[in-house]
């Protein structure tokens, strides 16, 4: 298990489907000129990635008491930034195909936990900056995808129970990481999206997610707010008590509203301890 047998690894990963080139090509210009009739039609063209948004859209972390039975009303409700991220999540699952068993996960706890992310990363963040945060949740969304790639190295390396034996006893995932295969997972996700092409912001902000910064850039901001949404609902603590106070002292750092993330912290735990029983 090593840097660079990962690195081949991706390299040899096919290209994103057709449907996903053609939607990405629409936001070349940004997400805010995105034309939303061609968006629609793209996305409905393809059944399997209708069906799968769909069902995405309508998880009980995103708040809506309504069906949304059209992917005309996700981009409406959603925005286009959002749709984008659902996208590339479902594009991605498609190409990687992994056993989640190094990080103690099934595939369907794997997807609740990069839901509740985004989804805390939306309802946190919008009240900070709604324009950050409509590029943040998508984000969030899939920046754990990199722990897809690890976890296949690991089953091909038949090291499964020596990798969960390590994770258990590790205080920090990414630390962890690092010490078994000279990067995080993060890092790897950053190369995944740099491999098909995606935005550059994406790749540079996950690349330097585990990485020492001075806190006075954009990207800078958008790494701490990233920090912040992965230290409250990870692969090991989702929305623990040790968790959420851990999260919180990072938004004590950046001079946020601390009561107002733990509530919407506590709530977010709440949806899915009442969908899960």
């Amino acid at each position: 298990m090593n840097f660079r047998s990962i690195v081949n690894n991706i390299e040899a990963l096919a290209p994103l489907s057709d449907t996903t080139q053609i939607v990405r090509g629409l936001y070349e210009d940004g997400a805010e000129n995105v034309n939303i009739a061609k968006l629609v039609k793209a996305i409905e063209t393809d059944a399997a990635l209708t069906v799968n948004i769909l069902k995405m859209i309508n998880s009980p972390l995103y708040g809506f008491s309504k069906q949304i039975n059209s992917i005309s009303q996700a981009v409406t409700l959603f925005g286009t930034q959002t749709v984008y991220g659902l996208v590339v999540r479902y594009s991605i699952e498609s190409l990687i195909i992994a056993n989640l068993r190094p990080y103690g996960l099934s595939n369907n706890k794997f997807n609740d936990i990069c839901h509740m992310q985004s989804a805390l990363m939306s309802q946190w963040y919008a009240k900070i900056n709604l324009k950050d945060a409509q590029f943040l949740a998508p984000l969030a969304l899939i920046m754990e995808s990199g722990k897809l790639v690890v976890a296949q190295e690991v089953v091909h390396s038949s090291s499964i129970k020596e990798f969960i034996s390590g994770l258990k006893k590790a205080s920090n995932i990414s630390e962890y990481e690092n010490n078994i295969f000279g990067t995080s997972s993060y890092y790897v996700s950053g190369l995944l999206f740099e491999h098909w092409h995606l935005d550059t912001l994406y790749v540079d902000t996950l690349k330097g997610l585990d990485f020492e910064h001075d806190g006075a850039s954009k990207q800078d901001n958008y790494i701490d707010a990233l920090d912040v949404v992965r230290t409250a609902v990870n692969v090991t603590d989702i929305f623990t008590e040790e968790s959420i106070n851990d999260a919180a002292d990072i938004v004590l750092s950046m001079g946020l509203d601390v009561l107002r993330f733990k509530s919407i912290c506590i709530g977010l735990k709440e949806i899915y301890i009442k969908n899960k029983s």
